[in-house]
């Protein structure tokens, strides 16, 4: 009878599995900056000039002297002289003197003399004649030169995801070109005679499979290249010669199903034969997600995972998305997915062996985040769908109704 040759709990898988691997990215490569987006920067980018390059102003109003209307208030109004006005896209032919202003759209350029904007709103003209009812304060409404970006400052760091914001960035400082890193390749597998294509009618005893879609979205989102090597049956063979034949182009090789001890699960029995040093874990301390296979052959990254399609994606977050992060080449303390604070408003308790990953609701309960346990097995896809994240419940422990607790999120 087959058995796991030892268990070992989650973070020491992950650590023999890291140091066995030692994951990096494949290489660089220049992407236009309209194709950058969700890209990993493969280099300290530098601003080549200040951002903004003039001090702007940030409202429509008035460039003033500050120290002019330091006693303006709408009882006592300070009357200073219009000596013109900017012209948006030009640098204005003109100086604020004492007493004076001059109007100014938001963006456009604050002349020389000037080291405020008063809004329009706190102002009345009356011919060359501008009324202020209020003080400013000095640099106040106006977006300094360089203050956004200095010139030879790191604005972007090497291993950042490239986000809207950051394109934005980018093009201000007129960076159209951005080094990036290349994303993984993964090779994804269905294994199991009872799967069907979600396009055919299951017999008695089949199931459509869904691993392939949850799995191949999940590489896609993280910044991976996912391809579908298609569903394979419970022979030995056929899975080896599919392995052997992925593991050419890909990085990474991905298989639900047959990781297990049953004697129809062959994963244990093929990926030792496909390169050493071959399998480094076999069996996690974890629910769901136990008969997780982690090996590396030939330097490429082969996982095994649990067939049913909520344990699929757990195990993918706990185990694969560590792997594919390092591939990327994303910063380290930029890793992991994002987590919220909330208190459980039902027990929860793990079993003796194995740290547990409930599926948690998320909601707001008198202005506190509450997490809602999603109970369901792990063959249950919709245990997925309902919720918005899991919650750790360590080995044999008993997490009260009330207690605060670390909700890591779904993408």
């Amino acid at each position: 009878m087959k058995a796991f040759a030892a268990v070992v709990t989650l973070e020491e898988a992950l650590e023999r599995y890291l140091a066995a691997l030692w994951p990096q990215p494949r290489g660089e490569e220049t992407v236009p900056l309209e194709r950058a987006l969700d890209r990993v920067c493969a280099a300290d980018i530098r601003a080549a000039e200040d951002l903004p390059p003039f001090h702007r102003s940030t409202v429509d109003g008035y460039a003033v002297r500050s120290q002019d209307l330091l006693h303006a208030s709408p009882r006592a109004p300070v009357a200073l002289q219009l000596v013109g006005s900017v012209q948006m896209g030009e640098v204005p032919d003109l100086r604020v003197e004492p007493g004076q202003c001059a109007r100014v759209p938001t963006g456009g350029v604050v002349p020389t003399g000037a080291d405020a904007v008063v809004m329009q709103e706190h102002t009345q003209a009356e011919g060359q004649a501008v009324h202020v009812f209020r003080p400013v304060a000095l640099g106040e409404n106006v977006l300094h030169q360089g203050e956004d970006a200095r010139r030879g400052e790191v604005v972007i760091r090497r291993g950042t995801r490239l986000r809207p914001q950051e394109l934005g960035l980018l093009a201000g400082l007129g960076v159209v070109d951005v080094p990036c890193y290349l994303p993984p390749r993964v090779a994804v597998f269905s294994t199991g005679d009872e799967l069907v294509p979600p396009d055919c009618q299951p017999r008695p005893g089949q199931v459509r499979d869904m691993n392939a879609y949850t799995l191949t979205a999940q590489v896609a989102r993280l910044g991976g290249v996912p391809r579908f090597g298609g569903i394979l049956p419970d022979q030995a063979a056929v899975v080896e010669a599919a392995l052997r034949d992925a593991m050419r182009t890909a990085d990474v090789v991905l298989a639900s199903g047959g990781s297990s001890v049953g004697v129809l699960d062959v994963l244990g029995e093929v990926v030792p034969r496909l390169g050493q040093p071959g399998v480094v874990v076999h069996g996690v301390a974890i629910k769901p997600g136990k008969p997780t296979l982690l090996a590396v052959c030939d330097g490429k990254a082969v996982v095994g995972l649990p067939g049913h399609p909520a344990s699929a994606m757990v195990v993918f977050d706990l185990l694969v998305r560590p792997v594919l992060e390092a591939m990327l080449g994303i910063r380290p303390d930029a890793r992991g997915p994002r987590t919220v604070p909330a208190n459980l408003v039902a027990p929860l308790t793990a079993p003796r062996d194995r740290d547990e990953f409930v599926r948690v609701r998320l909601r707001w309960q008198e202005d506190v985040l509450a997490a809602e346990p999603v109970l369901g097995k792990s063959g249950m896809i919709t245990t997925m769908t309902r919720a918005d994240g899991y919650v750790r419940v360590p080995t044999g422990t008993q997490l009260d109704a009330g207690t605060s607790v670390e909700v890591r999120l779904f993408d």
